[in-house]
């Protein structure tokens, strides 16, 4: 039975794995926080882009 035990003790194959799945919710999670960050910023520079196109003339000659 202790050697059933520390076997399983022993065995690291299941740490990789967690390790992986730590590191891609960190990256998901900084994502989403840039976006989230960015996002009201870049609609109102599209919103700008939007007017100022709409009001420019274009000159004929």
């Amino acid at each position: 039975m202790f050697k059933l035990f520390k076997s399983f003790n022993d065995d690291e194959t299941g740490a990789v794995t967690v390790d992986w799945v730590v590191l891609t919710a960190a990256i998901i999670g900084l994502g989403v926080a840039v976006m989230t960050s960015v996002g009201a910023g870049a609609t109102d520079l599209a919103d700008d882009i939007e007017v100022s196109l709409k009001t420019s003339a274009i000159a004929s000659y």
